[in-house]
């Protein structure tokens, strides 16, 4: 029951990150395009590889592991988000807009997937 409180816990951090995420992006880029999501996206892609090459190569216990991957960053990413926006914009006649966000996202993602995991494994050894 811990480990389900703190994942809990953790995901309500990340939701709220998410959101505030969503309002500075929108705040600062605009609305017309989903910048927030894609941050959010990108940024949790590199942290998951990072945080877990790191809680592997440390011995972070279960609970933390999960606290900070399911809780944390599930809350955080956003690919339900992610996927509505994208067809919204095609849905509007955006599909060159459309096109970008499913290109940087995945392609993006990947790379900071990878990038997250080459940091985790130098810094841990």
């Amino acid at each position: 029951m811990d480990r389900f409180l703190l994942i809990c816990f953790a995901g309500a951090l990340g939701t709220g990150t998410r959101y505030l995420m969503t309002i500075w992006a929108a705040q600062r880029f605009g609305a017309a395009f989903p910048y927030g999501t894609l941050i959010v996206n990108l940024a949790g892609s590199f942290l998951i590889a990072f945080l877990l090459q790191l809680a592997l190569a440390n011995g972070w216990s279960p609970a933390v592991r999960g606290a900070v991957a399911i809780g944390f960053l599930g809350g955080l990413t956003t690919y339900s988000s992610f996927n509505y926006e994208t067809m919204a914009l095609a849905q509007q006649g955006a599909f060159g807009a459309a096109a970008i966000n499913l290109g940087v996202t995945v392609v993006g993602g990947f790379a900071s997937g990878a990038l997250g995991l080459v940091a985790g494994q130098r810094l841990a050894g």
